[in-house]
């Protein structure tokens, strides 16, 4: 019985600590890129109104805070989270990163998410999309498969 236990216990926490890890968001441009050329993984670019943006606040409860979603980040892409805030405090470098981002996608409303290979070129554009991970995924699979 015990060891039954401990070997719950030891599942439990290297899941939970796959999710955590696999649902971590870069917010630094560069390193996104970097890291997409290493792992030859297209980067998943959030451009979001964390504290404001209704839709976006729906898509991350919807869709990237779930599991699911995380497990398919970890296979899939690399996240990179490029935030406006109005009220939570960023650093002045990561502001003026997104900042000029947001104006050399032509960013025209939140949420929108790119699709970016290393050198940062578009592959493809979402959004939000009712539905939840499975949904979104699979949408998200067939764009990048396009290109």
């Amino acid at each position: 019985m015990k060891v039954l236990r401990t070997l719950l216990i030891t599942a439990i926490a290297t899941s939970l600590t796959a999710v955590t890890f696999a649902s971590e968001w870069m917010t630094d441009y560069k390193a996104a890129l970097s890291l997409s050329k290493k792992t030859g993984k297209p980067i998943l670019a959030d451009f979001t109104g964390s504290d404001w943006c209704g839709w976006c606040i729906k898509l991350h409860k919807e869709v990237f805070d779930k599991p699911e979603f995380a497990t398919w980040a970890k296979k899939n892409v690399i996240l990179l989270e490029l935030d406006y805030p109005r009220q939570k405090p960023q650093a002045a470098t990561i502001k003026k990163q997104n900042a000029d981002l947001a104006k050399k996608y032509a960013i025209q409303g939140y949420p929108t998410i790119l699709f970016l290979n290393h050198k940062g070129d578009k592959l493809g554009e979402y959004g939000y999309a009712a539905g939840g991970p499975a949904k979104w995924t699979k949408a998200a699979e067939a764009m990048l498969k396009q290109k």
